[in-house]
């Protein structure tokens, strides 16, 4: 893989396709061929992933907008084809006990809301469409990776049953943990929510870029967007040889923009590397041996969380953060720690061959939460830090309804815009620091 880094790097164009376990069971297909000539549309889209190609579905079939997306590699390259495929009712970094310090009790209901909805917002997709994407049975797994950690969660359970009226969590005791869930050290118990799931996110995306087709949405890949000119009333877009005009334009590229493009999310968010493994498929040994008896999405309470689930075919997947720098990103020690912390979460996989590697960015916003704001015609949405597999579809939608002229929710994730990050170009040496007191804090508490 290249050494590509958003935070440096002008745009992805001609950037290699992640080795991921997930492309090699869905084939990506042709791509839709550049415009050929210059075109007006209602809305142009940048960026063919989840958001992108969910926000031209909502245009084109609740709204009746005539729209384009334009992307700049293929359907399949960024961060919606290269995470988890977990699909979890959260966005940002933000807790429910910091979204109510943060905004108040009434607002943090709200958001909290939001990204429930999301969740079902992609089970109804699913069923409607009737979408092979291999989703997995509900439930989702914050484990406790110590005694204090148990207690954080407690009181965050406890807030969300009175608070946020969350009916659908439970406090899974250490022993229950183990007897029914998972049976790995440093596990002290557990809460669940039977919000989330697991997918394959290609399939997924793949599904939505065949929705957007039949709507009559026009798809450009291998199209790069390379400067955004306001004139008058509209706007106009260079892709290759072609101009594209249109009076509203969302940017929905997340961690993989072009910095190019428009200087509207510029230093608005940081790209953060995360990494992935996939064993071969577990016998029933070691099966047994890791106490694996769910199919259900899991993530621990570490400030650099790990996070995993037994996929369809018995295969393990982990994931965890990588390399700071970009430049970084290959080098085989960042394979070597995450295959370390596997083996030390699931010491009976100790000799289990780990068969695919990868790794992609996500955006992380300034103040840990989503914006997706819209001013001057011009839309975005960004830092959904890790979290994009559900609320993408929220985000399309409330986009969709933005650029359409319709309101949306008065909350923060939507009403303001991203805070920019001071000496953006330094904040790798911010990103050093933090990674490291985050060792010692998840070592120590």
């Amino acid at each position: 893989m290249s050494i590509y880094d958003p935070l440096y790097k002008p745009n992805c164009q001609g950037e290699t396709f992640a080795p991921s376990y997930w492309s090699t069971t869905i084939q990506l297909g042709d791509p839709a061929p550049p415009p050929q000539t210059d075109q007006t549309y209602d809305v142009i889209v940048i960026g063919g992933g989840f958001t992108g190609l969910l926000s031209a579905f909502y245009l084109a079939t609740q709204f009746n907008k005539k729209v384009c997306v334009v992307e700049a590699n293929q359907v399949g390259f960024g961060a919606s084809a290269r995470n988890a495929g977990f699909a979890l009712p959260s966005s940002g970094r933000l807790g429910v006990l910091q979204m109510s310090k943060k905004w108040g009790e009434d607002t943090a209901l709200q958001v909290y809301q939001e990204y429930k909805n999301a969740v079902t917002r992609v089970h109804e997709l699913i069923e409607n469409h009737q979408i092979d994407c291999d989703r997995q049975a509900n439930g989702y797994l914050k484990i406790a990776h110590s005694d204090n950690a148990l207690e954080m969660l407690k009181n965050g359970l406890e807030y969300s049953r009175t608070v946020l009226k969350d009916t659908c969590l439970s406090l899974i005791t250490k022993d229950e943990l183990r007897a029914n869930y998972i049976d790995m050290p440093s596990s002290y118990g557990a809460v669940r929510t039977g919000h989330g799931f697991g997918l394959n996110p290609l399939k997924l995306l793949l599904a939505y870029k065949r929705l957007v087709q039949q709507a009559g949405v026009d798809l450009y890949e291998q199209s790069l967007a390379q400067q955004i000119i306001k004139c008058g009333g509209t706007y106009q877009l260079r892709v290759n040889e072609a101009q594209l005009t249109a009076r509203k334009v969302i940017v929905a590229g997340n961690a993989y923009n072009s910095k190019q493009t428009h200087p509207i999310i510029n230093s608005r968010y940081l790209p953060i590397l995360s990494s992935i493994l996939v064993t071969r498929p577990l016998t029933q040994y070691e099966l047994h041996a890791t106490g694996l008896k769910t199919h259900q999405v899991m993530m621990d309470t570490r400030t650099l969380k790990y996070y995993y689930r037994l996929l369809p075919d018995n295969r393990l997947l982990f994931g965890g953060r990588g390399a700071v720098f970009g430049k970084d990103q290959n080098k085989i020690k960042y394979r070597n720690h995450l295959q370390a912390a596997l083996k030390n979460s699931f010491p009976g996989l100790s000799q289990t061959t780990c068969e695919y590697h990868w790794h992609g960015y996500i955006a992380a916003a300034l103040d840990d939460h989503p914006h997706i704001h819209c001013e001057d015609n011009l839309a975005y949405a960004i830092g959904y830090c890790g979290s994009g597999v559900a609320y993408s579809a929220q985000a399309a939608f409330r986009l969709a309804q933005l650029v359409s002229g319709q309101p949306v929710p008065k909350l923060p994730i939507y009403q303001t815009p991203a805070p920019k990050f001071p000496f953006a170009t330094l904040s790798r040496l911010g990103q050093f620091g933090f990674y490291n007191l985050a060792i010692l804090k998840d070592k120590f508490y």
